[in-house]
């Protein structure tokens, strides 16, 4: 198995489409946020318009896409999806925005890779509904001012402090935290996935694959498509035993980790004696990204208690020690 997250953010689009919530009873967890949210979009609706935009932030596959389509379904509203990283210049948002039907959800991934100039090009689209869009070069160069369409953007971000305080001040619909998922939250949501996929899941599948799912409901849906595969292999049922075999395969154990985040502790341990080490001698070592250290292997080491960021670097706990010596 690869690092921590690139096995689920590498699955097909079609896992997503198929266990995507449809409507906001079938989206588990994060009840103070979808309370907020609906709120914001009955009112807009009530009064004939379109609700203000909307950033959602936190760790990836907790479900920042999804509640964008349930925005867009619950005002029935035609949904156009974009990502930070495919706007490279003026001109692509420009024509993004021009195209845009009336009350459309304009939903932009990763918004927090839009480069600077491109942000400001998008503040007066967010605060007044038009583009300025500037004709020539030098002094014979002129503004034109484009009346947009009406639209709601709504911005997802797995890194709120990379975007600039001019950008997130323009969400006057509310800026939300996602968070990690509870066990309870977990069960429920690989209970109804195991319904659509036709799966019998008993209830101890479904405990051992929630224990393994890093908090997050789509490595749980990943997780679970992957043992249902190993069933379907070996011609047998689903069942405890033939989760932890298949797991044991995959290089996850039973608190979700695999191959690489033993081996990021390990090397805390072994070579910086348990820390404080910098995250780019860590990613040095490791042979990877900083960023890929910060935002892959590390929020979910951290909500396990098993490393700790200091003004000095990263420590091995002592509970990361006692998992090292299990």
């Amino acid at each position: 198995m690869s690092r921590p997250a690139d096995d689920p953010a590498s699955l097909l689009p079609v896992l997503d489409a198929a266990l995507r919530p449809s409507k906001w009873d079938d989206y588990v967890g994060q009840k103070q946020i979808k309370a907020n949210v609906r709120i914001a979009i009955d009112a807009a609706k009530k009064r004939g318009g379109m609700p203000e935009h909307i950033l959602f932030y936190g760790p990836p596959g907790v479900g920042k896409t999804t509640l964008a389509y349930l925005v867009a379904a619950t005002l029935e509203s035609p949904l156009k999806s974009t990502s930070g990283v495919a706007i490279e210049r003026a001109g692509d948002l420009a024509a993004i925005l021009t195209n845009l039907e009336p009350n459309t959800v304009l939903f932009i991934d990763e918004i927090h890779r839009l480069s600077h100039k491109i942000e400001e090009l998008l503040y007066p689209a967010l605060e007044s509904g038009h583009l300025d869009i500037i004709l020539g070069k030098g002094p014979s160069a002129r503004t034109v001012e484009l009346a947009l369409p009406p639209f709601t953007l709504v911005g997802a971000t797995t890194r709120i402090a990379s975007l600039s305080g001019p950008l997130r001040s323009r969400f006057g619909g509310g800026t939300y935290q996602l968070d990690f998922y509870g066990d309870d939250d977990l069960r429920d949501i690989i209970r109804r996935s195991a319904e659509l996929l036709g799966l019998d899941a008993p209830a101890d599948v479904i405990e051992s694959i929630a224990a393994r799912s890093r908090a997050t409901p789509r490595v749980a849906n990943a997780l679970l498509k992957r043992v249902r595969d190993f069933s379907e292999v070996h011609e047998r049922p689903l069942s405890a035993a033939l989760t932890e075999e298949a797991c044991k395969l995959f290089g996850i154990d039973e608190l979700g980790l695999t191959k690489d985040d033993r081996r990021y502790l390990e090397m805390l341990l072994t070579s910086f004696h348990g820390g404080p080490a910098g995250v780019r001698a860590l990613a040095s070592a490791l042979h990877e990204d900083p960023d890929t250290i910060e935002n892959v292997y590390e929020p979910y080491l951290l909500r396990l208690g098993l490393i700790e960021r200091s003004l000095r670097g990263r420590i091995l706990t002592d509970k990361g020690r006692a998992y090292l010596q299990s």
